[in-house]
């Protein structure tokens, strides 16, 4: 609702003086700020609501003003029609977001304005003039506080209520005249007491509404609009069945009844009058209920006695059900048999109510033995003119259209009524006929519902009973059949197998069916009789009609069981019946992918696995894998399912160090990603597979620490030449020169340069291996930890390639020292390896070589903080180049030895913990100077050695 500005004759005057003259200059910017969000509020469009920085800006504004108040009349009076002006703009942009969903972030920024428009009459305080200030501001927050609870912050919608109640806590209420105002003291109340009471402040909740009764100032609306509060909190509470809510219920309740009546000694009009009557009923109905939950019987049948003897006489039909109820829980059975004889006759009185009554008699009275509640049940029958049409009705409406809760005491009621040979002679003869088909479906539906809920006690009673009225005749014979398997169900249901094989027994002679033999089948699986369940599948087999489905529905059942071998063995029996050109319910690629899906859930099956995705793979290269696997995308899933299953289990082997099945199921997945399907081929995916396959082969050979033989090495190069090819060129047109790893994960190419080495050295052509690697080096996918690694591995064993060692360490080497912060831990690592492999190829012809590895490292060094270069590494370096110069030194081969201590004593000074060789090193390099050009005189020379 939009507020009026305020307006006034004495104001007008104060209004119109200028800002510059009535305002301090302190204030002016700060009220600028705020009209201009006011503006921009005002200003909003549908389409945009509700920005999250105007209130953001607002509440600074606001903040940063109230530190000034007080403030003089003329600008308290600015402030208060700003404020107005901002709760006309909120009230016209709830207009207009009013008939559509408004997010809750805006919904907050709303309740937010309106927050602020009530703290801007706070602020402001009492303008002179303006009639019942503190009401108006008590009404905003009121109002802003119900906006908070519906948006469920409780805690500023408390804030609110309690804001407003303080402004009105400084009014005598008998001052206030005006019926609105006297309104906001009594909603302000009710208000703050549903806040409290849903933040489970329950003590507060109720002790406002009782503080409320001062405020009700003698109206019919305000008696009747309080006691509704207590209603409502009354049902809140009688929703928990707790024994202390019921009792909280039964208070809030009976203050409820009590202000209605007071409400109707206030009334003065017919309207008024009727209304609080009808609430008031509708209550005492409520409180009757109550005391039902709480046992307390005697209460509900005196609220009953009001309600019927009052004026015109409560005939609602919950009374009678609470009537019985209550004598019931008396023990009184001749009051409740009153009860409900009158609810039968009684035509007002829904269906609904009268089957309630009868469950909650027959539940009770049950409890007292089947033989009272038999005999009630005759009596309605009884009066209901006992026939075979009126014990199907009632035997109908007693079960119910479906289960619930109390069925089962109806259903056994109904048993041992249909079971009474007074009734079962009732539907005999022909004149019965379509009266005891009627009751049978009556029974056999009840019976259904009750074993669709897993109730196989009272299905398999009501399932009996409804046999009874079937004749013994050969036009009913396939019914009996029927029934004799349904109880063969239930009673496999109670894990009964013995009665479950005997009623089955019985079916098979008078229908021998498929059916029969399936449940046959059921039987042998809950017995865990394995031979017996795949000796039953082949006797499905021989039935007349038999249907393919069945096999695939003992499979089912057979997993369900977690007999995986039984259903391993049906489907391997559904898969006899294909054949080329004979039409089949399910593809045999369905069957397929299913027999392997079953394998691979427990683990040790993947050798049987595999021999089904073989022959998947067999039967897509007979029939052609559009025919077999299906065209389009249907095709392209069954196609890539068993690439993706094979890939999988090759994963699965390979991480339990399966490597012979690894490979097996690499190699598989290879060829299903090679099958053309829709003209399409995973070429990618093959690559892939190929390359793990091969890995896979060496990791098995060298598991079983076996050497592959020659036949298996050139299959090996056979899938590293397809391999290759797809690299070099996946697309048309693409050359290795464009770099072949833009198609697959640099971990799978160096996979591929890493087995191909392997095995291209098994062929002793170091020359290809050393292009490989040359080609892999100059890839995106290469970096430097795979080269490290290659660089390791052809530096050392059977497969060392000094060439392949030297450029792989070599290029490594750059990589690392090109970064901006160089690993030197394996830098160093490099170093040494290619001095070794330096030392070892080229040492003995080409000392020169292993001098500038040391020159090398000493460059490298150089430059570097303490200990950043392993120390470890370092020492070695110096103690090694120090100690090849020993052999020089005895051989007299005095520049060579001075050229090995220089650099040696060199890589000392830059290596921490040398301190002491280094005192050494120049002891002797002093000593080796004087006897410098002294011919060889065969002294031992003192080494350093590491």
């Amino acid at each position: 609702m939009r507020i009026a500005e305020i307006s006034t004759p004495e104001l007008r005057q104060s209004h119109n003086d200028s800002p510059s003259q009535s305002q301090p200059h302190q204030h002016q910017h700060l009220i600028s700020q705020i009209e201009s969000s006011i503006k921009q509020t005002e200003n909003l469009s549908p389409e945009n609501l509700l920005p999250d920085t105007v209130s953001g800006d607002l509440r600074r504004a606001l903040t940063q003003l109230s530190h000034h108040a007080p403030f003089p009349n003329s600008l308290k009076l600015v402030i208060w029609k700003l404020s107005y002006r901002l709760w006309n703009a909120c009230v016209d942009l709830s207009n207009t977001t009013s008939l559509r969903s408004l997010p809750s972030s805006k919904a907050e920024e709303h309740a937010k304005l309106r927050h602020i428009a009530a703290d801007l009459l706070c602020v402001a305080g009492e303008v002179s003039g303006v009639p019942s200030p503190a009401i108006k501001s008590a009404s905003f927050y009121h109002k802003t506080g119900v906006k908070w609870h519906e948006l469920r912050k409780f805690d500023l919608a408390s804030s609110c209520f309690e804001k407003a109640t303080d402004l009105l806590s400084k009014i005598e209420i008998s001052t206030v005249s005006d019926s609105e105002e006297k309104k906001l003291f009594l909603d302000l109340s009710i208000a703050r007491s549903r806040t409290a009471w849903e933040v489970s402040d329950r003590k507060l909740a109720v002790a406002l509404l009782n503080r409320a009764k001062n405020l009700l100032f003698g109206s019919p609306d305000h008696y009747k609009t309080l006691a509704n509060q207590y209603s409502m909190f009354g049902k809140s509470a009688l929703s928990n069945s707790e024994s202390i809510s019921l009792n909280e219920a039964l208070k809030l309740m009976n203050e409820a009844l009590e202000l209605y009546e007071n409400g109707l000694r206030a009334a003065r009009t017919r309207d008024e009058t009727v209304d609080l009557k009808t609430l008031r009923s509708k209550t005492l109905r409520f409180i009757s209920a109550v005391h039902l939950q709480m046992n307390e019987f005697e209460s509900v049948i005196k609220c009953v006695r009001v309600l019927r003897e009052g004026d015109a006489g409560d005939q609602h039909p919950s009374l009678p059900v609470m009537a019985m109820k209550a004598w019931l829980g008396l023990g009184k059975y001749g009051e409740a048999e009153k009860e409900l004889r009158g609810m039968v006759v009684n035509e007002g009185i829904p269906e609904g109510a009268w089957v309630s009554a009868v469950e909650a008699y027959f539940e009770s009275a049950g409890t007292a033995g089947a033989e009272t509640a038999k005999g009630v049940f005759l009596g309605l029958l009884g009066r209901c003119h006992v026939s075979a049409s009126a014990a199907v009705r009632v035997s109908h409406r007693v079960l119910g259209e479906s289960c619930s809760e109390g069925s089962k005491v109806r259903a056994r009621v109904v048993s041992e009524l249909v079971s009474d040979d007074r009734v079962v002679a009732i539907f005999s003869g022909e004149a019965a006929a379509k009266q005891r088909t009627a009751m049978h479906s009556v029974l056999w539906n009840c019976a259904a519902d009750h074993f669709r809920l897993k109730d196989y006690v009272t299905s398999a009673d009501l399932f009996e009973k409804a046999m009874l009225y079937i004749p013994f005749d050969i036009e009913n014979r396939i019914l009996r059949a029927k029934g004799f398997r349904v109880l063969c169900l239930c009673h496999l249901g109670l894990s009964h197998l013995d009665q479950a094989q005997e009623y089955i027994n019985e079916a098979e002679k008078l229908e021998p069916n498929i059916a029969s033999a399936f449940l046959k089948y059921k039987i042998y699986l809950q017995k865990k009789d394995q031979d017996g369940a795949i000796t039953q599948i082949q006797a499905m087999t021989t039935c007349l009609d038999f249907m393919p489905d069945f096999l695939s529905l003992a499979a089912h059942e057979a997993v369900a069981c977690r007999a995986l071998s039984i259903a391993v063995a049906a489907l391997s029996s559904l898969l006899n019946f294909y054949a080329p050109g004979k039409s089949m319910p399910t593809s045999e690629v369905v069957v397929l992918r299913t027999l392997v899906t079953i394998l691979t859930q427990e683990p040790g099956n993947e050798l049987e696995a595999l021999k089904f995705v073989k022959r998947v793979h067999n039967r897509a290269s007979e029939l052609g894998p559009n025919c077999f696997f299906g065209t389009g995308e249907v095709g392209k899933r069954e196609r890539n399912w068993f690439a993706v299953t094979s890939w999988n289990l090759g994963t699965k082997t390979g991480t339990e160090k399966k490597y012979e099945l690894c490979a097996e199921f690499y190699r598989l997945a290879s060829e299903f990603y090679c099958l053309l399907v829709d003209g399409q081929v995973g070429e990618n995916m093959v690559c892939k597979a190929l390359i793990l396959t091969i890995s896979a082969i060496i990791a098995s050979e060298n598991q079983k620490k076996t050497t592959l033989p020659e036949s298996e090495v050139k299959q090996a190069v056979q899938l590293l030449d397809r391999a290759g090819k797809i690299l070099k060129s996946t697309l048309p047109g693409n050359q290795l020169s464009g770099d072949p790893v833009t198609t697959i994960e640099p971990d799978l190419y160096f996979i591929y340069t890493f087995c191909a080495y392997d095995i291209y050295g098994r062929l002793n052509d170091s020359g290809l291996q050393l292009q490989l690697v040359k080609t892999f080096a100059s890839s995106k996918a290469c970096n430097p930890k795979f080269l490290l690694q290659i660089g390791l591995t052809a530096s050392q064993g059977p497969q060392s390639n000094h060439e392949v060692a030297t450029f792989a360490l070599n290029e490594c080497l750059s990589v690392f020292l090109s970064s901006p912060s160089p690993d030197y831990q394996n830098v160093a690592l490099i170093v040494r390896k290619l001095i070794a492999v330096t030392s070892i190829h080229k040492g003995d012809t080409d000392d020169d070589a292993v001098y500038n590895m040391y020159k090398q490292a000493y460059r490298i060094m150089v430059g570097l903080k303490d200990s950043e270069y392993p120390t470890e590494e370092g020492k070695w370096l110096a103690m090694t180049a120090w100690n090849r110069a020993s052999v020089p030194v005895r051989l007299g081969q005095i520049d060579a030895a001075r050229k090995w201590m220089d650099v040696g004593m060199q890589l000392a000074k830059h290596v921490n913990g040398m301190d002491t060789y280094r005192a050494c090193m120049e002891d002797f390099i002093t000593s080796f100077e004087k006897k410098f050009g002294a011919p060889n005189d065969g002294v031992n020379r003192p080494q350093l050695v590491v």
